[in-house]
């Protein structure tokens, strides 16, 4: 290996397994280098401005990766959030994120993502990490609030894939998946939404 590829993969090795250009930059790797890089097979690029290392652990979420890069304020959401939690069977064929309600909203045409737009007041409200990677997390909501959200939030259309997700939580968590909901709904201002919903599913 040459000494100027061997300073390249260096640098490269500070680097976290998924990076943006700017932390790329700031670990003293040029546009340049990261195009020498990638032709080496060192790095894929994901998404804009958006790479991972060869050598990083495999995962099948490089989609949620890329994306959380480009948005690191956001937090995985939606459908997306009930797929990672295994509330549903469908594979969403976009990102699902949510931004707080007067911040920026990104645009990210690859992949293919959906933004929402939360509320401020309760948008940080039953946050937690979600293991990507053994060294790799992503932000997203807990099982909790993706349900209720799902319920006050969806359209006609997605009614019943909410009230499946509700099913399958409450077979899973019993009494104390109840209790988390409505704490749920009673910050969220989702009680008239979830409350039939489970008398209905528990009866």
């Amino acid at each position: 290996m040459a000494g100027s590829e061997r300073r390249l993969s260096e640098r490269l090795s500070h680097l976290p397994p998924t990076f943006t250009a700017r932390a790329a930059y700031e670990a003293r790797l040029s546009a340049r280098d990261l195009v020498v890089l990638r032709e080496a097979g060192e790095i894929d690029e994901l998404s804009r401005s958006v790479y991972r290392r060869a050598d990083a652990e495999p995962t099948a979420h490089l989609d949620l990766l890329a994306v959380c890069a480009r948005a690191p304020q956001a937090v995985v959401c939606g459908e997306s959030a009930l797929s990672l939690h295994e509330l549903i069977d469908d594979i969403p064929h976009e990102v699902h994120i949510a931004v707080p309600r007067g911040s920026h909203r990104p645009a990210i045409s690859y992949p293919s993502t959906k933004v929402s737009q939360y509320a401020a007041v309760t948008f940080d409200f039953m946050v937690e990490r979600f293991q990507v990677t053994p060294q790799e997390t992503v932000p997203i909501y807990t099982t909790a609030r993706s349900v209720v959200d799902a319920m006050r939030l969806g359209r006609a259309e997605g009614r019943s894939l909410a009230l499946s997700a509700l099913n399958r939580y409450l077979r899973r968590t019993g009494q104390q998946g109840v209790a988390d909901l409505q704490r749920a709904a009673r910050e969220l201002g989702g009680m008239s939404a979830i409350r039939p919903a489970i008398e209905a599913v528990l009866a």
